[in-house]
């Protein structure tokens, strides 16, 4: 793990610092940012757009999608991880989040917020991680490459499920209606651009380079996907400032259920492992996948479907806060009963 990923957490909380501190002496100026789209009407914010395809397109050049065609080598443990990513993990965010926000926070958390809430959290959910879980697997000492057929699976399942499922859970759990055409818009925006470059280059590169080569390009990028991320933390941070500096209070309410459902999905993945005798190697990253969120991709759909001021962009932003020390603590789990999975 490099020293950024190892204090991801110390960098988004200054980020954190630094973005509410530009939001409170620069209000004109981030408002400005804040209104820039991509096309007049579109609701997607170009400042954010750029630094997204940013962030993506490196990790879209690490991925070999052809490597899915090797899917049948190994079954089991890409079906359960896939089962457990895309039928239950966003499903139960839904009815999670709704319980806590509408029933067990009822009485502080007004109704128009906790719909706002509950969007924001089912966005987070609907999002597979696509980086940090290859930083995961390394600290588990898992399958590279399982991790990465997983990886690319997820990524050729999210083109085509995640705006139906984020469509669906959010006029289902909340009081909200999701504008499909804007979702498909930002899915096209954030997932397809990126994607396809990063595979077209990708292929022409290796065409025309050494794989030494390539690897060494990828580590290039390294430094612009971090900057990237950073920047966007910054901008999401000012965007959020008087979210977060009013509403503090709710920002730890917010990650009470997001803690839940990671626990909750990474347990149910690493006991299916378990029960159909699936090696440690593939159980362990499977179970991390199948907890982790693409948190790019969930906070720029939350800010396009409903605004960089939205409860929504703000819960998908206390997702990036506890994504890393909670990661770390499911490794941990796994590092410590490992023994006792190899038993079974």
């Amino acid at each position: 793990m490099s020293f950024f990923d190892r204090y991801l957490t110390i960098w988004v909380g200054l980020c954190m610092v630094v973005g509410v501190f530009l939001g409170r002496i620069a209000p004109e100026f981030i408002k400005t940012l804040r209104d820039i789209e991509i096309t007049k009407g579109s609701q997607i914010n170009l400042p954010i757009a750029i630094l997204i395809w940013l962030m993506i397109y490196p990790m879209m050049l690490k991925v070999d999608f052809s490597s899915v065609l090797n899917v049948g080598k190994n079954p089991k443990g890409l079906l359960i991880t896939a089962f457990v990513t895309w039928f239950v993990k966003p499903f139960s965010m839904a009815i999670i989040a709704f319980f806590f926000f509408k029933v067990f926070f009822a009485k502080i958390i007004p109704i128009d917020m906790a719909d706002q809430y509950i969007a924001g959290t089912i966005i987070l959910a609907a999002a597979p991680c696509t980086a940090m879980v290859f930083v995961w697997s390394y600290l588990v000492d898992g399958d590279p490459a399982y991790t990465l057929v997983q990886v690319a699976l997820n990524d050729l399942i999210m083109l085509v499920a995640f705006a139906p499922i984020v469509g669906l859970l959010v006029s289902g759990a909340s009081n909200l209606t999701v504008p499909m055409g804007v979702l498909f818009y930002s899915v096209i925006i954030f997932i397809v651009v990126p994607l396809s470059f990063g595979v077209l280059t990708r292929y022409i590169l290796l065409k025309i380079k050494s794989r030494e080569w390539f690897d060494s390009f990828i580590k290039k990028l390294h430094p612009v996907a971090v900057s990237a991320l950073l920047l966007t933390l910054v901008l999401i941070f000012a965007f959020q400032s008087d979210n977060i500096t009013n509403k503090w209070f709710h920002v730890i309410l917010i990650a009470i259920p997001i803690l839940v459902q990671v626990y909750f999905n990474s347990s149910v993945v690493y006991l299916l492992m378990k029960k159909f005798r699936v090696n440690f190697e593939i159980a362990a990253p499977g179970a991390l996948i199948g907890a982790s969120n693409f948190f790019e991709l969930a906070v720029a759909t939350a800010i396009t479907l409903f605004g960089p001021e939205s409860g929504a962009a703000l819960a998908t932003v206390v997702g990036v806060l506890v994504e890393v020390p909670v990661m770390l603590s499911v490794v941990k789990i796994c590092k410590v009963t490992k023994g006792w999975y190899c038993k079974g």
